[in-house]
C-alpha cells in the first residue's frame, strides 16, 4: 500500500507543488492522475520513490516510511518500484536486448557490469520481458531503428526485468500517436491484470485515464480534488479538475 497523510511538497523557490495529500492506493490498482500542467501529478509520483522530497507529512509503501530510508536502503527500495518517462532513456545505438539487461546492472557485481557480461538467466528474463509486451521479435534490432512506440514498450519491458510491485508512468504516451498511444496503455492494463503490478499514470490524455484506468485521481494546483472511480468522472468533475470557469483558467 501507499499511504499519503498529510503531505506537502515545497521547492526552494517557494513554489507548492503538493499541499496537505491524503491518499491511499492498494496493491494492484491502476490509478490515472489528471489535471492541468502544473497542478502537480508528476511531483506526486516522483515522491514515491523519493526522487522527489516531501518537505511535511508522511509517505509510506508497505508501511516503510520513505524519508526515513538512506544508501544501500534506498536503492533497495528503489529497485522496487518501476519508472517510465515520456522520453524513452534508451541507449539507442545498442540492441533492444541490450537496453533491457541494464535493468540488472544496479545488482551486478563491477567485474560483470562494466564489460556488460550477463547470466543465462539475466538473459532469459529479458526476452521474456520483451515477450510480455510484445516485441520478442525485436530483440536484436537496434533500439533507434524502432518507432516511437516500440521504445516505449522496451522503457516498459526494461522495467518488468526489475520485478517491480509498482510501476509509475509520468506521461508516458504523451508523445505517441493516438493509434499508438493506445497500444502501449494496452500493455498497462494487461500488465496490472495479469501480473497484479500496481500502476500510477500521470497522463493528459483524459479519455485515456478514463478508459483505462479503475481509479482516477485529479489534482488542481497541488490539491486533490477528486478522488473515486473512472466511471464516475462526469463533466462536472472535470471542470473542477481544470478549474474550468475558475481564475486558473484565465
Amino acid at each position: 500500500m501507499i499511504r499519503f497523510e498529510n503531505v506537502s511538497k515545497r521547492y526552494p523557490n517557494g513554489f507548492e507543488a503538493l499541499k496537505h495529500v491524503d491518499l491511499s492506493i492498494e496493491q494492484g490498482e491502476f490509478v490515472a492522475i489528471i489535471g492541468l500542467s502544473g497542478a502537480g501529478k508528476s511531483t506526486l509520483i516522483r515522491t514515491i520513490n523519493r526522487m522527489h522530497d516531501i518537505t511535511e507529512g508522511r509517505l509510506t509503501v508497505d508501511d516503510i516510511d520513505v524519508m526515513s530510508l538512506q544508501g544501500k536502503a534506498l536503492r533497495s527500495f528503489r529497485r522496487r518500484i518501476g519508472m517510465i518517462f515520456q522520453s524513452f532513456n534508451l541507449i539507442t545505438r545498442t540492441t533492444v536486448i541490450k537496453n533491457v539487461l541494464t535493468a540488472f546492472v544496479p545488482d551486478m557485481p563491477w567485474w560483470r557490469a562494466v564489460p556488460g557480461i550477463y547470466t543465462r538467466e539475466e538473459k532469459l528474463k529479458a526476452l521474456e520481458a520483451l515477450d510480455k509486451v510484445g516485441i520478442l521479435d525485436k530483440a536484436f534490432v537496434r533500439a533507434d531503428q524502432l518507432s516511437g512506440g516500440q521504445q516505449q514498450r522496451v522503457a516498459l519491458a526494461r522495467t518488468l526485468a526489475q520485478d517491480p510491485q509498482i510501476i509509475l508512468a509520468d506521461e508516458p504516451v504523451a508523445s505517441l500517436d493516438p493509434v499508438t498511444a493506445k497500444q502501449v496503455m494496452d500493455d498497462f492494463r494487461h500488465i496490472n491484470e495479469d501480473m497484479g503490478i500496481t500502476i500510477l499514470i500521470n497522463i493528459h490524455h483524459v479519455e485515456l485515464a478514463l478508459q483505462y484506468a479503475d481509479r482516477v485521481i485529479g489534482i488542481r494546483a497541488g490539491e486533490v480534488v477528486y478522488d473515486g472511480p473512472a466511471d464516475k468522472v462526469d463533466q462536472a468533475v472535470l471542470d473542477s479538475i481544470y478549474n474550468v470557469g475558475g481564475e486558473e483558467a484565465a
